[in-house]
């Protein structure tokens, strides 16, 4: 049974997820870690997040774990807490960016990192005999409450971080109707931000809808009526960021990497002069890094491969084009509040505006085009009839100056094709050139990008 994904279990609440699945998985989490294990358990605020809270927490408790609940509060928060408490690991019930009808559960390890696939393969196996697993607890764990002092304790631990390097501008922070809601207004203005909040209220059936960081249109306008400084858009559960400068443009995650890389470097903080980041961050960031007398190191889509990589190469910078994250001199894993209170702090140490830190990122054109397979794929890409030498053919085209990449979803019938290069028109007959050869053979039709 294949139930993780990227980025853990996720699906349509009351269908694909439902509280007795909820249950299988807290009991068969609870099988692979030892009796008495301290686990904390965290979630957004979509309306069912509760039930799934509750069910996730049953079954662990009934396998003897101590369960602390740490009520409505950021993901990261959550990891924050994990490793400051000493817990053994932790749980979040969050579907991120999904809409409002999807809910999923996160395993977190001990060091508030997710599990390592072979340990999600474990509770997998289990989940069928979740049935039988509660008769081999010698115990029952408890349950109980940390909640307001959970959210107390990361918003000062943020605040012990950046004391007395955020300065005095004015932020719009748009809060996604999401976990964010309990820790970035009070944070930033503790720090001396002045702050305006759109989608402040904890309304899970609005969660990411037409706001937060996957839809910033709202937050550009209002950074521009307010003549605010900076605009910060968080996720449904607040780990990945995606800014507005000065002037309403967007600064995604690329962007991100790119200011926060200089300036570690600046201050001789850049281990190895190395970032992580993955397969679909732009060659624009790559030349710009270059540029600056940094490499970058690209690993497969997911914030959980560039944890790895940056724990295997010792790089304290990583992270997504989506807007995760990582910075190991805080934490384990995408933060956003972290990521704009530094980005905030970087400006503050430069005495430049957003847009400055990053105008030498010169962003290449990128396309990218799924395309709907009949049926999953059974054998690598490079074996489709005509694929291979058409992406070759391509390449060359392109030299030195764009990329090709084909990625195989892992969970749906799609191929996913991406071509980038400095010639858009170059782009556009070769995107057009490997559609059309996949789906003489392969496909139904291309579907929108998600």
């Amino acid at each position: 049974m294949a139930l993780f994904g990227t980025d853990g279990v996720r699906g349509v609440a009351n269908e694909e997820l439902s509280p007795e699945l909820a249950l299988a998985i807290g009991k068969a989490a609870g099988s692979v870690l030892e009796t008495g294990s301290q686990v904390l358990i965290g979630r957004d605020t979509r309306i069912s997040s509760g039930m799934l809270e509750a069910a996730v927490a049953s079954g662990l408790a009934a396998l003897g774990i101590q369960v602390w609940m740490c009520g409505m509060l950021p993901t990261p928060a959550l990891a924050y807490l994990i490793k400051a408490m000493g817990a053994q690991a932790g749980v979040m019930i969050s579907a991120s960016h999904n809409p409002p009808q999807y809910n999923g559960i996160k395993l977190l390890d001990g060091l508030g990192r997710k599990w390592d696939p072979e340990q999600e393969g474990l509770v997998e196996d289990r989940v069928s005999a979740s049935s039988t697993l509660t008769a081999l607890a010698p115990r029952i764990g408890a349950i109980h409450h940390l909640e307001e002092d959970a959210v107390y304790r990361y918003r000062h631990y943020l605040m012990q971080c950046f004391w007395g390097q955020i300065p005095p501008l004015h932020v719009v922070v748009d809060l996604a109707h999401g976990a964010a809601i309990s820790t970035a207004v009070p944070v930033l203005e503790h720090l001396g931000a002045r702050v305006t909040a759109l989608y402040a209220e904890p309304l899970g059936e609005l969660i990411n809808q037409e706001c937060g960081a996957t839809h910033p249109a709202h937050l550009q306008q209002a950074v521009l009526r307010h003549q605010a400084d900076l605009g910060m858009a968080f996720d449904g559960d607040a780990d990945r960021l995606i800014a507005v400068d000065a002037q309403g443009q967007i600064v995604d995650g690329d962007a991100i990497l790119y200011a926060l890389a200089c300036g570690l470097k600046e201050r001789g903080h850049l281990e190895g002069n190395l970032v992580v980041a993955t397969v679909m961050s732009n060659l624009g960031l790559e030349r710009a890094l270059q540029r600056q007398g940094i490499s970058l190191l690209r690993t497969p889509v997911g914030d959980r491969w560039v944890a790895e990589a940056m724990h295997q190469h010792g790089a304290v910078l990583g992270g997504e084009q989506s807007g995760h994250i990582i910075l190991q001199e805080w934490g384990q894993t995408g933060d956003g509040l972290l990521t704009g209170l530094a980005l905030l702090a970087e400006m503050h140490r430069r005495g430049d505006p957003l847009a400055q830190l990053v105008e030498p990122l010169e962003r290449y054109p990128q396309v990218l085009k799924n395309i709907h397979l009949k049926a999953p794929l059974t054998l690598p890409w490079q074996e489709l009839p005509g694929l291979f030498s058409a992406v070759e053919a391509a390449q060359q085209d392109l030299g030195e100056e764009g990329r090709v990449l084909i990625r195989p979803s892992g969970t749906e019938p799609l191929l996913r094709i991406m071509i980038e290069g400095r010639q858009q028109a170059k782009i556009d007959r070769w995107i057009q050139t490997l559609v059309s050869t996949v789906e003489s053979h392969l496909g139904s039709s291309e579907v929108p990008i998600g």
